[in-house]
């Protein structure tokens, strides 16, 4: 069956404008009191081209069912990095994913605004399903998102949901926000501005970004001529500024208490699969799994956390490829590259950067952040483990029932436990 054959088999249907999903609001489904399940259709040919090449990350189409509301087509494909399809697919390099599907789980994306269609889902034209397959306890990226929320960060809203494909239950999901003009429209009061995809205003060096890389790294504004004035412009000021004066413009382009709160929640949850942990491959060292957000008017540039399913881990043992050894706003081997863990990775020290040091010169500032998330949030973290995992249980229950890949109950049970068991650590460790 040729593509086109296999677009012809999904049909085309228009809403009427009385449904559901184009009446309210994304709130409906990010509501953390409901495990809802969507239901995918794809034909057997499309299906059989996205298991065939995964990585190759192609939409096909497809219809989403959701509350007996159908929207067709839709482009559905599957998604992620190498930590998404490792152990997944059929190629041996797990750094350089290839191959066939060979779990029963990869993380999903669903293009609403597929092929010219208009109009949103909720209020959304893109819903991402993390497989969490390498997250036993299935909890990661709910958590972690609710703690940078909660200490005033502008983090993506992540739930659990059930998915059907093709009449199958396939499992439980993370539902986690695209983080898009949607995103940003939601999220903050100046919703038309620049959102960037994992570019640092300055280059390891030091130096200033050029246009190009701004540019490509665009998540919105692409195709309206951007001004790249804010990013250029507080790159620059950083390059070129004595020690003395970076404060200065630091918090003049930055809410001081909202990147600091950042900090605190990102280092207490030991994400360090994320914005400082810069890796070392032989072409400088770079950080990823985050994303800047510009407010136009405001002239405030905003720091978005990205990709939680590594969190937490590092709290309790030495993951060989994410671990980082440093402490808040230490420095290792003079600011040279060094390797650490049993794998030997290299990694450069996240203060060598000239805006992370002055971040981490907030000693007081950081500490009174670090009370707060201590003395408002960690103490209720237990029991929203213990409300979101009878949530699930039944799903993931069915799923292991279903398929040999699947979380064991006992397994998902005991990391669950580990869970609470690094929520203790990490306020004990606050409370020093």
């Amino acid at each position: 069956m040729t593509n086109s054959a296999q677009d012809s088999a999904i049909p085309i249907i228009q809403p009427s404008g009385s449904e559901q999903y184009l009446n309210l609001g994304s709130e409906y489904i990010f509501d953390q009191d409901s495990l809802y399940t969507f239901e995918l259709k794809i034909t057997d040919g499309a299906l059989a081209k996205l298991d065939k090449d995964p990585a190759a990350e192609e939409y096909v189409a497809g219809m989403l069912i959701f509350k007996n509301d159908t929207l067709s087509p839709v482009g559905i494909r599957y998604k992620g990095s190498v930590g998404a399809f490792v152990g997944c697919l059929s190629g041996k390099d797990v750094f350089n994913p290839s191959g066939k599907k060979t779990c029963t789980k990869l993380s999903m994306k669903i293009k609403i605004d597929w092929q010219g269609r208009d109009g949103k889902f909720y209020g959304l034209t893109k819903l991402q399903f993390h497989s969490q397959n390498l997250d036993f306890s299935q909890m990661h990226e709910r958590l972690g998102y609710w703690f940078f929320s909660s200490m005033e960060i502008s983090a993506p809203r992540s739930v659990h949901a059930r998915l059907i494909i093709n009449d199958k239950f396939h499992g439980l999901y993370a539902l986690t926000e695209q983080i898009d003009e949607n995103f940003a429209q939601f999220h903050f009061d100046e919703g038309n501005g620049n959102l960037y995809k994992e570019v640092w205003p300055i280059t390891e060096k030091g130096k200033p970004q050029k246009d190009q890389t701004l540019y490509k790294a665009l998540k919105t504004n692409e195709d309206k001529d951007p001004s790249l004035d804010i990013m250029q412009s507080f790159g620059q000021k950083i390059y070129r500024s004595e020690r003395s004066e970076l404060n200065s413009i630091i918090s003049n382009y930055m809410d001081l208490n909202e990147i600091l709160s950042y900090v605190v929640v990102d280092r207490a949850i030991r994400n360090d699969d994320g914005v400082f942990h810069w890796y070392e491959f032989g072409q400088g060292p770079s950080s990823h799994n985050y994303y800047w957000y510009e407010e136009p008017i405001k002239q405030k540039i905003h720091l978005i956390p990205w990709d939680l399913d590594n969190a937490f881990d590092n709290i309790t043992s030495e993951n060989p490829v994410t671990f980082i050894p440093d402490a808040w706003g230490e420095i290792s081997n003079d600011c040279q590259s060094f390797p650490y863990g049993e794998w030997g990775f290299w990694q450069r020290s996240a203060s060598c950067d000239k805006i992370i040091k002055v971040w981490s010169s907030y000693k007081e500032e950081y500490e009174e952040l670090q009370k707060k998330l201590n003395n408002l949030y960690l103490d209720q973290a237990p029991a929203l483990i213990d409300k979101w995992s009878l949530q699930i249980k039944d799903a993931t229950l069915e799923a292991s029932f279903m398929y040999k890949d699947a979380l064991s109950i006992n397994k998902w049970e005991r990391n669950i436990e580990l869970l609470k068991s690094q929520i203790f650590l990490m306020k004990m460790r606050l409370s020093k």
